[in-house]
């Protein structure tokens, strides 16, 4: 079974395969990190860990999102969609960071730490699922006949 071509019912979703074990390895992030953090840093930390495991999951997810989303439109999108999807996205994190930071929150070290961490994982997971995954493969046409 093929997966529909850009502007068919159901693109984008076939377009996010790759979304389902980099979502499952930062859960298990969470599930291990979030009751560490608890222990070591109380409620405070455990919240800063859940927070930083959170927006990197959603970062992914809206960078995963925009392209699917370009990719079943028209896929000379991608580069420029990415491109401004990620330009968005830090400077976003960047005014909202510096506005956490300046509130003097004791959850900040564990929401950095949980970034940190959240990344590795997603990244793993995702290199995981792409050397697994069997590559597309075309044929090239005869030009001379």
């Amino acid at each position: 079974m093929t997966a529909p071509r850009a502007g068919e019912p159901g693109a984008i979703r076939a377009r996010l395969d790759h979304l389902r074990l980099p979502l499952l390895a930062c859960a298990a992030l969470a599930v291990v990190g979030v009751p560490a953090a608890a222990l070591l840093r109380g409620a405070t930390g455990a919240a800063g860990f859940a927070a930083g495991v959170a927006l990197v999951i959603v970062s992914y997810l809206i960078s995963s999102l925009s392209v699917a989303w370009a990719d079943a439109i028209h896929p000379r999108m991608i580069m420029s969609v990415g491109l401004v999807t990620y330009a968005t996205k830090i400077v976003i994190l960047g005014v909202v960071m510096a506005a956490v930071a300046a509130t003097g929150w004791p959850g900040l070290p564990d929401m950095g730490v949980a970034i940190i961490a959240a990344v590795v994982v997603w990244t793993g997971a995702h290199l995981t699922w792409a050397m697994r995954s069997p590559l597309p493969t075309f044929e090239r046409r005869d030009d001379s006949e």
